[in-house]
């Protein structure tokens, strides 16, 4: 495979990078992954069923150590690493097309990104929605009544079942946005796949797709994917080391 300074040369000579990132590029910020060694699901598979829609539309327990877990969530206390902030180095230089995260954490845009660079296919713990009436609004207020004594507090417009504004397992992905995904992947003459297990379709698709429409792949993660045949480099260096090498 070819080595570090190649694929420097190949970034250097890029402008259209597209970054598909993971789970993994927020591990060294202190949030865990899901799937790997130490993930979350790994660990304590019960902490699937509170990602599952049906389970936490359908039981009110559910829904209350969902609340629970929001309140504790390490992303409030995270921050940006290296990882992060060598892509905002991309978009800087004019290079970066897009980065298509599967991470709901905001870090992206905490590290610099200009928000429409940043295509959440799996939405953002950030903000809350009601399942009812599709309100929508920042989270934290919503965390404040659950501080406040509410361990399921409902929609203060119509009643209905709060949740954050991701996407669960059982529930569809926003067409607009995986069209977005689909489009930047199409139009990058380099994919960089980093911290992403690279199981989970559609998102996985677009490494064969951008590979099919001319870009080189490259993937940085620290266990293999099923697509690494694909990639015309694979790096398995820690994510906050190997970008700041092959970007600056």
């Amino acid at each position: 495979m070819p080595d570090i300074r190649l694929v420097r040369q190949w970034i250097a000579t890029s402008s259209r990078v597209v970054a598909l990132t993971g789970a993994g590029i927020s591990t060294e910020s202190g949030i865990p992954d899901f799937r790997g060694p130490q993930g979350v699901w790994t660990t304590n598979p019960k902490a699937e069923r509170l990602s599952n829609i049906h389970s936490y539309m359908s039981d009110p327990e559910v829904r209350r150590l969902a609340w629970q877990s929001r309140l504790d969530h390490p992303a409030w206390r995270a921050a940006p690493n290296a990882g992060h902030r060598a892509l905002v180095a991309l978009e800087r230089r004019g290079m970066l097309l897009a980065v298509v995260t599967q991470n709901i954490d905001g870090l992206h845009q905490q590290a610099g990104h200009a928000p429409d660079k940043v295509i959440e296919v799996h939405g953002t713990m950030r903000d809350v929605m009601c399942m009812a009436c599709a309100w929508r609004g920042p989270m934290e207020p919503t965390l404040d009544r659950v501080r406040a004594g509410e361990d399921d507090p409902p929609c203060k417009r119509c009643g209905g079942i709060l949740k954050s504004a991701t996407i669960s397992f059982g529930q569809s992905l926003e067409p607009d946005v995986i069209n977005r995904a689909l489009r930047a992947a199409g139009r990058a003459d380099l994919l960089l796949a980093v911290g992403t297990s690279l199981q989970v379709y559609p998102v996985a698709g677009l490494v064969p797709l951008a590979k099919a429409a001319g870009a080189r792949v490259v993937i940085v993660n620290a266990e293999p994917t099923p697509i690494d045949e694909l990639a015309d480099a694979v790096l398995r260096e820690p994510i906050g080391e190997v970008l700041p090498a092959i970007v600056m």
